[in-house]
């Protein structure tokens, strides 16, 4: 009688597990931007200004390197770094600048629930950053897709 129920337990752990692994693990899909000759995505994991203002920096530095059409940016940011999404960051107009030329934000949605968890109250971020389930997730996608990972 336990041996069936052990084997109960595991399949029914299984069945639970493959239902919820693919619905966590999709991801958003990559830039439409079929003439990129580079991709790049930049790491931002640190609530540090000048950090924050480092990758800015990086990204508009790429933009104005290459022909904007030639190169596909992708900023996701988690943990900390998520400050430079909130609807109240002072660098917001940068970022949303660097969204109109083709740059993509990327916020982590497990830090923006943790936020929440510990204050209380859920963070309002900028519209047009895009949300992702998990930031290393969305890093591990795009490098895995073709995207060189730059850690400013």
């Amino acid at each position: 009688m336990k041996r069936a129920q052990i084997l109960f337990a595991l399949l029914l752990a299984l069945l639970v597990r493959a239902a919820i692994l693919p619905a966590s693990a999709q991801q958003v899909p990559l830039q439409d931007k079929p003439f990129a000759e580079h991709r790049i995505v930049l790491q931002l994991s640190d609530g540090d200004a000048r950090k924050q203002a480092l990758v800015l920096s990086v990204a508009n530095n790429l933009l104005k390197a290459y022909d904007p059409d030639k190169i596909a940016i992708e900023v996701v940011a988690f943990g900390p770094g998520v400050d430079l999404l909130l609807s109240g960051s002072e660098r917001r107009k940068q970022v949303e600048s660097l969204i109109a030329q083709g740059v993509r934000f990327d916020i982590c949605l497990n830090t923006v629930d943790t936020i929440e968890r510990e204050t209380g109250k859920r963070p309002e971020f900028i519209p047009a950053a895009t949300p992702v389930q998990v930031g290393v997730g969305q890093i591990l996608f795009l490098a895995e897709n073709g995207y060189t990972v730059v850690r400013p």
